[in-house]
C-alpha cells in the first residue's frame, strides 16, 4: 500500500500506511548502514543523510496521520535506532569503558525536532492550507465535520482560528488561546 489519503473510516487503512511508511524507512536505514557506519564521513554529512533520506520515506503523506502512542513510539524506536548508528559509543569517563548513548545525551547532540515534533509540525502546515481553502473544498468540509457540505445551523461558516484551535488540542501542541 503506497501513498497516503485521509479517510475517517479507514482507521485500519492508516495504521497499515504507517506500518508501510516504517518498514520503508527501515529498508532505507539498512541501505544507508554502511555509511552511517563509516568514519570517513562526518556526523553532519550522516545527520543530512538522515533527514534527506530516511526521514523523507517515513513521513511521506504523515500530514493526514493521526496517530496512538505506540505508533509514536514506533517513530521514535526507529530514529533512535539511527542516531544511535550516526552519534556511536562513547567512552564513559569514569571506568573507560564503552557505552552506548542514553537518549537525553544523543538529543543533546542531535539538536533537532524529534520525528514525531517534525509530523506534527507538518500536520499543522497542511491543516493551515486546508483551513484556507473555503468551504467549496472537499478536504475542508472534512477537516470542519460537514462532508456533505450542507449549512445545517445557518452559521456563516467557521473562522480558520476555530478550526487551528481544534487542531492544536487534537494533536497536544500548545499555542493559541
Amino acid at each position: 500500500m503506497s501513498g497516503s489519503y485521509c479517510n475517517t473510516d479507514c482507521y485500519d487503512s492508516m495504521q497499515e500506511e504507517i506500518k508501510s511508511r516504517l518498514k520503508s524507512g527501515n529498508a532505507c536505514y539498512l541501505s544507508v548502514q554502511n555509511l552511517l557506519y563509516s568514519s570517513l564521513l562526518s556526523k553532519n554529512l550522516k545527520i543530512k543523510i538522515h533527514r534527506t533520506i530516511i526521514l523523507a520515506v517515513v513521513l511521506y503523506g504523515c500530514e493526514t496521520w493521526s496517530l496512538t502512542l505506540r505508533e509514536e513510539r514506533r517513530l521514535r524506536v526507529l530514529e533512535n535506532r539511527v542516531l544511535r548508528r550516526i552519534f556511536g559509543p562513547r567512552r564513559d569517563e569514569v571506568t573507560g569503558e564503552w557505552r552506548k548513548l542514553h537518549n537525553e545525551e544523543r538529543n543533546d547532540l542531535y539538536c533537532s525536532p524529534n520525528i514525531v515534533r517534525v509530523m506534527k509540525s507538518r500536520i499543522m502546515r497542511w491543516s493551515g492550507h486546508v483551513a484556507r481553502m473555503g468551504e467549496r473544498r472537499d478536504i475542508y468540509r472534512v477537516l470542519v465535520g460537514k462532508p456533505e457540505g450542507k449549512n445545517h445551523l445557518g452559521d456563516p461558516g467557521v473562522d480558520g482560528r476555530i478550526i487551528l484551535r481544534w487542531i492544536l488540542r487534537k494533536q497536544d501542541v500548545g499555542g493559541m488561546d
